[in-house]
Formats: C-alpha cells, sequence, structure tokens
C-alpha cells in the first residue's frame, strides 16, 4: 500500500481517537454535573492541565514577547475563560447530544469574523453554507414549539466567543511559535477563570478531583491527537469524521445518561457540520490559506 493511502488512513485514525477523546471529556463534566459550579470546573481544568506546561518552559523562557502580543494573548484568554464557562455550564442545563451539535458553530462564526475583521472574501456559496448552519441551529432550537433553555443561549455564545478566541489564535500563529500560543491560552485562562471560581467556590470531593484530573488529562490529549490528524491527511479528509462525535454523543446521553434522542437535533446537527465540510473543502479547492477551523480546533 502506498504511502499516500497510508496518510489519510492515519489522518482518520488519529480524528476517531481526537473524538474519543472530547467525548470523554464531556460524558465526565455531564457525570459530575453541577456537584462543582461551571466557574469552578474550568478553572480546575486548566489549573491541573499546567502540569502540561513543564516541556515548553525553556521555549516560553527564550521567547521574546512584544506588547502588543501580550494584549492578543490576554484577550484571547478572555475570550476563551468566558467560552469554557458557559460550555460548563451548558453541560449541566441540557443534552449532550446538544452541547455537541451546537458546538459545531464555532467554526461557522470563524468564517464569519474572518471576513469582517480579517478580510477574507465572503463569496455566495460560502453564504450560502453560513445560511444553511444558522437553518441547522433553528431546528435545533425550534423557538417556538419548545423551550429555548438557558443552556442553549450559553452554546450560542461560547460558540461565539470560541470563534473569537480561534481568530485571536490564528493571528498570533503568524507571529509566534505555536508552544507559546498554546502556553499563552492555557496561562490566561487559568489567571481569567480564578475570580469567577473563586466567587463560587465549594470543596470538591475527592472523586470529583480525580474525574477533574482526568478530564485535564484527555483535553490536551485531544488537542494533541488532532495535531497528529492534521499532519498525516488534509482537513478535507478529516473533517467529516468529526460528525461521528455527534453519533457517539446521542448515544451516550440516551444510553448513560436516559437522555431521549431527538431526531430535530441530528438533523441540526448535520446540517450546521455539512456546512463546515462544504466551507473548508472550498478553501482547500481555491488553495487559499485556511481560514476556517476544523471542529474539533475550537475545543475547550
Amino acid at each position: 500500500m502506498s504511502t499516500d493511502t497510508h496518510k489519510p488512513l492515519a489522518g482518520i485514525f488519529w480524528m476517531l481517537v481526537t473524538g474519543f477523546c472530547f467525548v470523554a471529556v464531556t460524558a465526565l463534566v455531564k457525570y459530575m454535573g453541577d456537584r462543582v459550579p461551571p466557574a469552578e470546573a474550568a478553572f480546575l481544568r486548566y489549573v491541573l492541565g499546567l502540569v502540561f506546561l513543564l516541556p515548553m518552559l525553556p521555549t516560553l523562557r527564550a521567547a521574546t514577547i512584544t506588547r502588543r502580543q501580550w494584549w492578543l494573548f490576554g484577550w484571547r484568554g478572555v475570550f476563551h475563560s468566558v467560552g469554557v464557562m458557559l460550555w460548563f455550564y451548558a453541560m449541566t442545563r441540557i443534552p449532550i447530544a446538544e452541547v455537541t451539535a451546537m458546538n459545531y458553530l464555532a467554526p461557522v462564526y470563524v468564517s464569519i469574523g474572518a471576513a469582517i475583521f480579517l478580510g477574507e472574501r465572503l463569496a455566495a456559496r460560502r453564504i450560502a453554507a453560513v445560511v444553511v448552519a444558522l437553518i441547522g441551529v433553528a431546528v435545533i432550537l425550534r423557538p417556538g414549539f419548545r423551550e429555548v433553555a438557558p443552556g442553549h443561549i450559553a452554546m450560542m455564545f461560547c460558540a461565539v466567543v470560541f470563534a473569537g478566541s480561534y481568530l485571536l489564535a490564528k493571528i498570533m500563529a503568524d507571529e509566534a511559535r505555536p508552544a507559546v500560543v498554546v502556553a499563552m491560552l492555557s496561562i490566561f485562562v487559568t489567571i481569567g477563570l480564578a475570580p469567577f471560581a473563586l466567587a463560587n467556590r465549594v470543596t470538591p470531593t475527592w472523586g470529583d478531583l480525580g474525574l477533574q484530573i482526568v478530564v485535564a488529562c484527555f483535553a490536551p490529549a485531544g488537542h494533541y491527537t488532532l495535531t497528529m490528524a492534521f499532519a498525516a491527511a488534509p482537513v478535507t479528509v478529516t473533517q467529516p469524521v468529526t460528525f461521528l462525535q455527534l453519533v457517539w454523543a446521542v448515544l451516550l446521553g440516551a444510553l448513560v445518561f436516559a437522555e431521549p434522542v431527538d431526531g430535530w437535533v441530528i438533523l441540526g446537527g448535520v446540517l450546521i457540520l455539512g456546512a463546515v465540510t462544504y466551507i473548508t473543502w472550498r478553501e482547500a479547492v481555491l488553495k487559499r490559506r485556511s481560514i476556517t477551523p476544523p471542529s474539533p480546533a475550537t475545543k475547550l
């Protein structure tokens, strides 16, 4: 079998592992529920994850960071901190499948933001894909036919601020080494979450603390395997695999948490992910610098 065949298969494999890691994070956070307040749970995930920065310390010490870059890192930390808190809150309020489906929106908002702030051309086909994604949101929420819960509103804003975080990461990727960008995100988000965690603090049980440690391992592992997937195959190959995350989320919600399977949520998720996949494919066809991220890239 040729190398060209092996690389797409490797990319699909690593994307499957990525999906497993992020679904594991979702399941663990859902299992913990609101025993630990969302802001504190998010803070624990990041503060425990700081141990993964230790290999990056030599790179951080050698980095020269300008005042402008400090501001960009800081603002990205603000966006991401808000997004993480909203995500943890939504996980305690609405089914896993709905959180997963609505999380696919972030790349769509990135595409819109890239057109507004980065001068990315928003052609008619991309606008049509964005409209399809928004129809997907309407299908999931069905306002007037069902209650739009605070968790749904939290996820809509969560996707927006995660998109803002990703756009700032895109800007910084041209100015700083990847290790510096990743490390600064972890540091600034930990700092940003600290006051909210302290404002409504409870003492977690040893069991919950152990689960948070596992979450802190799975989340960065997912980002690492995502990087491996990108290195092995084009995003146009790996992006459709992210649909399986919705499948796993539906099964997990139904089998483990007794959440009813909602066909409308699945349909809306398919519409949103289909729009994101189309936008990604168009970027590849036009062979321009990729702006719209694959869905897992905007995860916490």
